[in-house]
Protein backbone atom coordinates (compact mmCIF):
# COMPACT_ATOMS: atom_id res chain seq x y z
CA UNK A 1 0.00 0.00 0.00
CA UNK A 2 1.33 3.44 -0.95
CA UNK A 3 1.74 6.23 1.55
CA UNK A 4 -0.47 9.29 1.20
CA UNK A 5 0.52 11.74 -1.52
CA UNK A 6 2.44 14.79 -0.41
CA UNK A 7 1.90 18.35 -1.58
CA UNK A 8 5.05 19.47 -3.40
CA UNK A 9 6.01 22.46 -5.48
CA UNK A 10 8.33 21.85 -8.43
CA UNK A 11 10.86 24.61 -9.05
CA UNK A 12 14.16 25.13 -10.90
CA UNK A 13 17.25 24.09 -8.96
CA UNK A 14 20.10 26.52 -8.25
CA UNK A 15 23.63 26.31 -6.89
CA UNK A 16 22.17 27.04 -3.44
CA UNK A 17 20.56 23.58 -3.57
CA UNK A 18 23.87 21.74 -4.05
CA UNK A 19 24.42 20.72 -0.39
CA UNK A 20 21.03 18.97 -0.27
CA UNK A 21 21.52 17.49 -3.76
CA UNK A 22 24.88 16.04 -2.73
CA UNK A 23 23.37 14.45 0.39
CA UNK A 24 20.40 12.98 -1.50
CA UNK A 25 22.63 11.74 -4.33
CA UNK A 26 24.83 9.75 -1.95
CA UNK A 27 21.88 8.43 0.08
CA UNK A 28 20.02 7.30 -3.04
CA UNK A 29 22.77 6.12 -5.37
CA UNK A 30 25.62 5.06 -3.07
CA UNK A 31 28.70 3.99 -5.02
CA UNK A 32 27.10 5.16 -8.27
CA UNK A 33 26.44 8.70 -6.99
CA UNK A 34 27.53 11.66 -9.06
CA UNK A 35 30.30 13.74 -7.51
CA UNK A 36 29.66 17.22 -6.13
CA UNK A 37 31.53 18.64 -9.14
CA UNK A 38 29.37 16.70 -11.60
CA UNK A 39 26.19 17.88 -9.89
CA UNK A 40 27.39 21.49 -10.04
CA UNK A 41 28.31 21.16 -13.73
CA UNK A 42 24.97 19.56 -14.60
CA UNK A 43 22.98 22.46 -13.12
CA UNK A 44 24.55 24.91 -15.57
CA UNK A 45 25.38 22.73 -18.58
CA UNK A 46 23.91 23.74 -21.96
CA UNK A 47 20.54 22.21 -22.78
CA UNK A 48 19.94 21.08 -19.19
CA UNK A 49 16.84 21.64 -17.05
CA UNK A 50 17.00 20.59 -13.39
CA UNK A 51 14.01 20.79 -11.07
CA UNK A 52 13.48 20.11 -7.41
CA UNK A 53 10.41 19.14 -5.41
CA UNK A 54 9.87 21.06 -2.19
CA UNK A 55 7.45 20.55 0.66
CA UNK A 56 5.31 23.45 1.90
CA UNK A 57 8.01 24.18 4.52
CA UNK A 58 10.59 24.58 1.72
CA UNK A 59 12.44 21.30 2.34
CA UNK A 60 13.89 19.86 -0.88
CA UNK A 61 12.83 16.19 -1.12
CA UNK A 62 13.53 15.37 -4.75
CA UNK A 63 15.39 16.39 -7.87
CA UNK A 64 15.32 15.50 -11.54
CA UNK A 65 17.15 16.58 -14.67
CA UNK A 66 16.62 16.69 -18.41
CA UNK A 67 19.00 17.25 -21.33
CA UNK A 68 17.69 18.39 -24.72
CA UNK A 69 20.07 17.68 -27.60
CA UNK A 70 18.06 19.39 -30.33
CA UNK A 71 15.91 16.37 -31.16
CA UNK A 72 15.17 14.14 -28.17
CA UNK A 73 15.16 14.93 -24.47
CA UNK A 74 17.02 12.62 -22.09
CA UNK A 75 16.11 12.23 -18.43
CA UNK A 76 19.49 12.49 -16.73
CA UNK A 77 18.45 11.61 -13.19
CA UNK A 78 15.49 11.33 -10.86
CA UNK A 79 15.89 11.08 -7.11
CA UNK A 80 13.37 11.26 -4.27
CA UNK A 81 14.18 11.22 -0.57
CA UNK A 82 13.44 7.72 0.73
CA UNK A 83 10.88 9.03 3.24
CA UNK A 84 8.85 10.54 0.40
CA UNK A 85 9.07 7.81 -2.25
CA UNK A 86 5.79 6.44 -3.57
CA UNK A 87 3.96 9.64 -2.65
CA UNK A 88 3.80 11.48 -6.00
CA UNK A 89 7.07 13.40 -5.79
CA UNK A 90 8.70 11.65 -8.76
CA UNK A 91 5.50 11.93 -10.79
CA UNK A 92 5.37 15.71 -10.18
CA UNK A 93 8.99 16.21 -11.22
CA UNK A 94 8.68 14.01 -14.31
CA UNK A 95 5.55 15.91 -15.31
CA UNK A 96 7.55 19.14 -15.19
CA UNK A 97 10.36 17.61 -17.26
CA UNK A 98 7.96 16.25 -19.88
CA UNK A 99 6.31 19.68 -20.07
CA UNK A 100 9.75 21.24 -20.60
CA UNK A 101 10.58 18.69 -23.31
CA UNK A 102 7.38 19.67 -25.13
CA UNK A 103 8.22 23.39 -24.74
CA UNK A 104 11.62 22.96 -26.41
CA UNK A 105 10.15 20.83 -29.21
CA UNK A 106 11.58 17.43 -28.31
CA UNK A 107 10.32 14.53 -30.42
CA UNK A 108 10.44 12.19 -27.43
CA UNK A 109 11.76 11.75 -23.91
CA UNK A 110 14.26 8.96 -23.33
CA UNK A 111 15.53 7.45 -20.09
CA UNK A 112 17.36 4.51 -18.60
CA UNK A 113 16.19 2.76 -15.44
CA UNK A 114 17.62 -0.13 -13.45
CA UNK A 115 15.88 -3.39 -14.36
CA UNK A 116 15.45 -4.09 -10.63
CA UNK A 117 13.77 -0.74 -9.84
CA UNK A 118 10.14 -1.90 -9.92
CA UNK A 119 8.63 1.29 -8.43
CA UNK A 120 10.32 3.49 -11.05
CA UNK A 121 9.36 1.13 -13.88
CA UNK A 122 5.75 1.22 -12.71
CA UNK A 123 5.79 5.04 -12.65
CA UNK A 124 7.39 5.40 -16.08
CA UNK A 125 5.00 2.91 -17.67
CA UNK A 126 2.03 4.64 -16.00
CA UNK A 127 3.22 7.90 -17.61
CA UNK A 128 3.29 6.26 -21.05
CA UNK A 129 6.97 5.34 -21.43
CA UNK A 130 7.60 2.18 -23.42
CA UNK A 131 10.56 -0.19 -23.11
CA UNK A 132 12.90 -0.09 -26.10
CA UNK A 133 15.61 -2.50 -25.01
CA UNK A 134 18.02 -3.66 -22.36
CA UNK A 135 21.49 -2.18 -21.81
CA UNK A 136 23.75 -4.78 -20.20
CA UNK A 137 25.90 -3.61 -17.27
CA UNK A 138 24.78 0.01 -17.69
CA UNK A 139 24.91 0.93 -14.01
CA UNK A 140 28.43 0.85 -12.63
CA UNK A 141 30.12 -0.10 -10.41
CA UNK A 142 27.23 -2.47 -9.56
CA UNK A 143 27.12 -3.88 -13.14
CA UNK A 144 23.30 -3.74 -13.20
CA UNK A 145 21.36 -3.74 -16.47
CA UNK A 146 19.06 -0.91 -17.52
CA UNK A 147 15.88 -0.70 -19.52
CA UNK A 148 15.95 2.06 -22.12
CA UNK A 149 12.53 3.68 -22.32
CA UNK A 150 10.87 6.24 -24.59
CA UNK A 151 7.88 8.55 -24.35
CA UNK A 152 6.81 9.87 -27.79
CA UNK A 153 5.67 13.49 -27.65
CA UNK A 154 3.12 13.73 -30.39
CA UNK A 155 3.19 14.11 -34.19
CA UNK A 156 6.82 15.22 -34.40
CA UNK A 157 7.88 11.86 -32.93
CA UNK A 158 6.71 10.03 -36.07
CA UNK A 159 9.08 12.16 -38.16
CA UNK A 160 12.13 10.80 -36.29
CA UNK A 161 14.74 9.00 -38.38
CA UNK A 162 14.03 5.29 -38.21
CA UNK A 163 10.56 5.80 -36.76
Amino acid sequence: MSAAAVDVAVRPLTAADLPVLERLEVELFGAGAWSAATLAEELTAPGRTYVGATLPDGALVGYAGLWFDGWDAQVMTVGTDVAHQGRGVGRAMLGALVDRAREVGAASVLLEVRVDNAPALHLYEALGFERLGRRRGYYQPENVDAWTMRLPLGPAASDAPGA
